[in-house]
């Protein structure tokens, strides 16, 4: 092969989309190769360059077919390939272009796994000259045997990866010479040596060989075995330490390929890493579809918190802010709502996301911000905020409960229960009074409060609308036929499963729904599940391919709600403030 500045880069046959019609799963013995190298210019690929090809067909070690011929690349050949290769020009002045080899070239490693040495450079040369010329790259499996050497090779046996020291190595018949056929054939000597050490690593296809020729560590070898014997259906995953300590919980809608790819190359986490040594058995729970796995995945993981999962922990953390009872209100950050809150919003992941909704509160509606508790009777001083003119002195009797309740607490019910406007068109007021003053960094504090009042409310009255529901049946066309099932109570999924294809659904929602988990109602927007958990069903139910079979009552969203606000959300999170300065109505 003729050296040259180019430069190895990830070969792109060895994503999860490349296949060239060739199943992973086939055994090593009865694939198709084609053992292809390359003769250039040495210079880099840019659709020429290339003065020869040799491929060699093989399965099961016969010989099925040979391609080789010279290749006029169009410029002249630098003298030192033609000290290396031995190739003059005067023999490629005959030679065909690059354009009509290809289709020749494409058609014999069609259905095959192309293999050679170093292989990113020859498949680098090979697609660039199909993108210059027309010709769709085949995008086939690819096996590179300087790889394979080096995950099965130790330094003891072979001093480096050299198709030469290979060569010699396994004893080929045809021994590198620098032209394309002898080192095509002399690299399928190489690759039938390398496949006869394959079996002691328990590599057995050729998928299995493709993954193990890329750069997985020892742990992940050491741990391969845990991948095998899950089933391929939807469901949720458990790595387990050797106490059965869950460590890891992840779900997918086929369980046994989704645990292989935590021991390839494509899996570089550190946490991960970390998990797979520690780990000693992966439990499988095989689900109806992949709806019930998410939610399966949900539950476990706020039931056991695992060290290596860092989302959907802790859902019990999520906070409120709410209305304070009194005849001078206020709003309150609480970890949990009572049966008696009836003005609420939420809820938060974090306290800061609910303090920040709240200043937006303060900045829109005169609701006092100081944490006393005030009397109808006894008078308290009052606070900077009353002599800047930020509040109106519930505390020193400056304003009747009935007027306060008015100017501040109803506007908070309003907002957060149906129809945030008045909230809206306030802070819209204080950005454009602050933009036309220059202030551009407080104009932004405000707009992010607005964003987060908004944020909040559009998605709990979105929850709220699916959990005021009893009882809900739905359903989705499985991909295999038949009906994907689901059975929700007061936004918990209490049941799923599927239909058989070409029967009537209904003896198996008749079946779910005589096995379903029983829910109470309860108070609040997700009163019986998780926020994320009810989110999921929401996402899942309002697909377009999702049909609504049952219901017990409507399902509906306030007119006049915080979704139709949905835009002007989205440019609070994305825009300037400049940019919302038009919204008000």
């Amino acid at each position: 092969m003729a050296p040259g500045e180019y430069v190895q880069q990830t070969l792109a046959g060895l994503d999860p989309t490349a296949g060239g019609g060739v199943d992973p799963a086939l055994p090593l013995y009865a694939t198709t190769f084609v053992v292809v190298d390359l003769e250039t210019t040495g210079g880099a690929p840019d659709g020429g360059g290339i003065t020869e090809i040799g491929a060699v067909k093989v399965r099961g070690g016969e010989e099925l077919g040979v391609l080789a011929t010279l290749v006029n690349p169009g410029v002249p050949i630098p003298p030192f390939i033609t000290v290396l290769t031995g190739i003059t020009q005067a023999m490629l002045i005959p030679a065909p272009p690059i354009e009509q080899v290809l289709p020749s070239f494409l058609e014999f490693i069609a259905d095959a796994v192309l293999v050679a040495h170093n292989a990113p450079y020859d498949v680098g040369f090979l697609k660039a000259a199909c993108a210059k010329h027309g010709y769709r790259w085949p995008n086939p499996r690819v096996l590179d045997t300087a790889a394979l050497a080096r995950r099965v090779l130790t330094r003891d046996e072979v001093p480096n990866r050299k198709l030469g020291t290979l060569a010699a190595y396994f004893r080929t018949a045809t021994q590198p010479t620098h032209r394309a056929l002898d080192d095509a054939k002399a690299t399928v000597d190489v690759l039938h040596g390398l496949i006869g050490r394959l079996g002691g690593h328990r590599v057995d296809t050729v998928g299995e060989a493709i993954e193990f020729a890329r750069a997985v560590t020892p742990t992940q070898r050491r741990k391969r075995h845990l991948a095998e014997g899950l089933p391929k259906v939807p469901g949720v995953y458990i790595f387990r330490a050797a106490d059965d300590r869950p460590l890891y919980v992840g779900t997918s809608g086929d369980i046994a390929t989704r645990v292989r790819s935590y021991f390839t190359a494509a899996e570089k986490r550190a946490r991960i890493s970390e998990m797979l040594a520690a780990a000693e058995r992966v439990e499988a729970v095989e689900c109806a579809h992949p709806l019930e796995a998410e939610v399966r995945e949900l539950r476990l993981i706020a039931a056991h918190a695992p060290p290596y999962n860092r989302r959907s922990k802790f859902p019990e953390r999520m906070v409120w802010l709410k209305l304070t009872d009194g005849p001078y209100p206020r709003l309150s950050v609480v970890r949990s709502l009572a049966p008696g809150d009836t003005a609420y919003l939420g809820p938060f992941r974090s306290k800061q996301a609910a303090e920040l909704a709240a200043a937006g509160f303060h900045d829109a509606v005169p609701l006092r911000q100081c944490t006393h508790r005030l009397s109808l009777r006894t008078v308290t001083p009052a606070c900077a905020l009353a002599e800047l003119g930020r509040c109106p002195a519930p505390c020193e009797h400056r304003i009747t409960p009935e007027e306060y309740d008015h100017r501040a607490a109803a506007p908070f019910r309003t907002a957060t229960a149906s129809d945030p406007q008045v909230v809206v068109d306030a802070l819209l007021a204080r950005i454009e009074t602050l933009s036309a003053s220059q202030r551009y960094e407080e104009a932004a504090v405000v707009r992010s409060r607005l964003a987060a009042v908004l944020r909040a409310s559009v998605r709990m009255q979105r929850l709220a609308g699916l959990t005021r529901i009893a009882e809900l049946t739905a359903a989705r066309r499985a991909p295999g036929g038949g009906w994907e099932l689901a059975l929700v109570r007061h936004g918990r999924l209490a049941g799923a499963g599927v239909s058989p294809p070409g029967v009537h659904p209904r003896p198996t929602i008749t079946a779910i729904r005589a096995t379903a988990e029983t829910v109470e109602p309860g108070h609040g927007p997700v009163p019986r599940a998780s926020a994320e958990e009810t989110e999921r069903i929401l996402s899942w139910l309002e697909r377009p391919e999702t049909r609504l079979v049952e219901m017990s009552s409507e399902w509906s969203s306030p007119v006049s709600g915080a979704a139709r606000f949905r835009d002007l959300l989205t440019k609070a999170e994305n825009g300037g403030s400049h940019q919302l300065s038009t919204e008000r109505s």
